[in-house]
């Protein structure tokens, strides 16, 4: 074993009686009382701290998960928690009959960060992608939407019906729009053959995250962008995952240097607070009544995301993201395993291929002080906050290569 690496023998964790009760305290309530959708895995986190989260016996772990893509500027950043804390102390809570001065702020911000016309926000992934097939549809007067295979957009019916994976799919057939064509990922041709006269849009992920890390070849957006001109069909990009850093850049659209009429965010927008929006192009927009969200936009939401923007912005997190990003897939790649099939990703986005299913690594990984996630059955998915160091970089290598 190398210096670093953490294993259970040297990890100071004591384990009193009165911690094991919590323990089990939280499991038996859990499992008694919260509908049981969740593969949970047996830990019980209490805090966090950048990259590290503790358990409630003590044990530290450094998170490769993130909440999922979520703590990009690391748990509890300090700016966030002051921004959170100022603004509870003014206003929680209003209706958006009304205006408020930190959203207007917000909307001006991510017009900044995205390039792009005007945001409508509300609070999750999935609610930002059924915005955005609403605003699509209207828009263009079409129903019909195009999607890749491997894609996830979200739970919800209307989302579910541009998610590929049956596993997701199936118990709630049949989905909103019937009329969705699944083509190859990363394959133009098939999106020019399944656009028909009522396709509204073509809805990618500029990299497919929970499909397994799938990255395109680099022309794909350029030429399914051409194809939608060429055609009058709007492309919604899905920067849910891919936003604010994650891969290098503010979005992944910008790896690309490609433009879509309406793009989706959420997880990192507010710094761990639920929030999630769409923008959309000049002369693309809802008009009044034509939807709305009771909580969108909320001022404690908005608070958190202008604090994560400038995080992102003064630690040059961007960059960091880029840089260990690629420090993170070399030392990867170099990993002494046989069954590794591929390392890809952009930045802090990254996909481990293996030859067989991951939940062992999983396991181990966690034993041994670090969260991974298996996406996609063999694909071990790293999306750790974008303030991870290159130390904790090497022991998390360390891990994965002995287990």
């Amino acid at each position: 074993m190398t210096e670093n690496f953490i294993g259970p023998e040297n990890l100071q964790v004591t384990e009193p009686e009165n911690l094991q009760a919590k323990y089990d305290s939280v499991i038996e309530k859990d499992s008694k009382y919260v509908m049981q959708t969740y593969g949970r895995q047996p830990l019980v986190l209490s805090e966090g701290k950048g990259a590290v989260v503790r358990d409630i016996y003590g044990k530290e772990y450094i998170d490769c998960v993130a909440g999922i893509a979520v703590n990009n500027v690391g748990h509890c950043h300090p700016a966030v928690i002051r921004a959170i804390q100022a603004q509870a102390e003014k206003l929680l809570h209003v209706s958006n009959l009304y205006y408020t001065e930190i959203q207007a702020e917000l909307a001006e911000a991510l017009v900044s960060v995205t390039g792009m016309e005007r945001v409508f926000f509300c609070n999750s992934g999935a609610e930002a992608m059924e915005a955005a097939m609403k605003l699509a549809r209207m828009a263009s007067g079409k129903s019909a939407f195009v999607a890749a295979e491997h894609s996830f957009h979200g739970r919800t019916i209307g989302a579910l019906s541009v998610t590929h994976k049956s596993i997701y799919r199936d118990p709630f057939m049949p989905p909103v729009s019937s009329e969705t064509t699944f083509v190859p990922y990363s394959n133009a041709d098939a999106v020019r053959q399944a656009i028909s006269g009522n396709t509204a849009a073509v809805i990618l992920e500029p990299i497919q995250g929970e499909g397994g890390v799938n990255i395109p070849n680099p022309e794909y957006l350029k030429e399914v962008r051409e194809i939608c001109d060429e055609t009058g069909t709007f492309l919604i990009f899905d920067e849910v995952q891919t936003g604010f850093g994650r891969t290098g850049t503010w979005f992944c659209k910008d790896q690309f240097g490609v433009e879509p009429d309406i793009m989706s965010m959420a997880k990192a927008i507010g710094g761990g607070f639920p929030m999630g929006a769409i923008a959309a192009r000049d002369g693309l927009s809802f008009e009044r009544g034509q939807h709305a969200s009771t909580f969108g936009g909320g001022p404690l939401a908005c608070a958190a995301a202008l604090a994560s923007i400038e995080v992102i912005r003064e630690e040059g997190l961007l960059k960091r993201s880029k840089d260990n990003g690629a420090y993170f897939m070399g030392k990867l790649k170099n990993m002494e395993r046989e069954d590794v099939v591929e390392v890809r990703g952009k930045g802090l986005m990254i996909g481990i291929e293996i030859n067989h299913p991951c939940s062992e690594f999983v396991d181990f990984a966690r034993e041994y002080g670090v969260l991974v996630n298996c996406t996609s059955d063999s694909v071990l998915r790293l999306v750790p906050p974008l303030v991870i160091t290159k130390d904790q970089i090497d022991t998390v290598v360390d891990v994965l290569e002995q287990a």
